[in-house]
């Protein structure tokens, strides 16, 4: 059995107006409410827009509050931008960085990954990185140097199992329906797991996510595997009864 809780993280990505978004929000905290032992840690990232009104009604609730981005810096001429610290004085414990789709439009390298996850940590948050590959890189066999790389490059120094968490979405199975083979998801975690050790202290308690198209249908096969510690969902946490039953599979 995995010693390490497993960690379930929704994001809604931009979606969700106000009523909307508190609805769902709403219906999560009445799933908390049925299931408080439930077998995992959970957080739900949803825009910026939002955090406020979700914050509030995830307080006092075991649903932890995420932000989607931050910036290097904690204040500044930075228009547009959110710093951690803001995030945290919104009550988020976590920070999503590095996400592929932030790396593809925005063009963020594993420099600015690191500089973000650095920001989480000097603000108290927990930084969920995001490493992954395109389906490029995977066709031509470069899928673990690729993901190894932006490992080494986007994980802080004196980083922790307390203050990150890595997340492997393969950017090829991200909002496409497809979902890489859990032969090739154990492989890759492995991976990371055995690059992991050679960064920080206490590799083998720190949490590595799956993300990629993950439903309830295939949530239990996948996170079953040895070095998958939870899920990074994006569509099915919009849904509140397809997030909790992947969660439901932890235990």
């Amino acid at each position: 059995m995995k010693a390490r809780r497993p960690l379930i993280a929704g994001n809604w990505k931009m979606n969700g107006f106000a009523v909307a978004g508190t609805h769902l929000a709403g219906a999560l905290v009445g799933r908390a409410a049925e299931d408080p032992d439930i077998a995992a840690d959970i957080v739900v990232c949803p825009p910026a827009t939002l955090l406020a009104p979700v914050g509030e009604m995830l307080r006092g609730t075991i649903i932890a509050l995420g932000g989607q981005d931050c910036h290097p810096e904690p204040s500044g001429a930075h228009t547009g931008d959110i710093a951690a610290e803001m995030l945290a004085d919104l009550a988020c414990d976590f920070v999503i960085v590095g996400h592929s789709e932030r790396r593809a439009d925005h063009g963020e390298t594993d420099a600015v990954v690191r500089s973000k996850a650095e920001a989480a940590a000097r603000a108290g948050l927990i930084a969920i990185i995001c490493v992954g590959e395109t389906e490029a890189q995977r066709d031509s066999g470069e899928a673990l140097e690729v993901v190894r790389a932006q490992v080494r490059g986007s994980v802080p120094d004196g980083a922790t199992a307390e203050s990150v968490v890595l997340a492997y979405e393969p950017v090829w199975a991200i909002g496409t329906g497809k979902v890489a083979q859990p032969s090739d998801v154990a492989e890759m975690h492995a991976a990371i797991r055995q690059e992991i050790r050679g960064l920080i202290p206490d590799a083998d308690a720190l949490r590595i996510l799956y993300g990629g198209s993950v439903k309830p249908d295939n949530a239990a096969q996948l996170l079953a595997l040895e070095d998958v510690d939870g899920a990074l969902v994006g569509g099915a946490s919009l849904k509140a009864d397809d997030f909790w039953a992947i969660a439901k599979t932890c235990g």
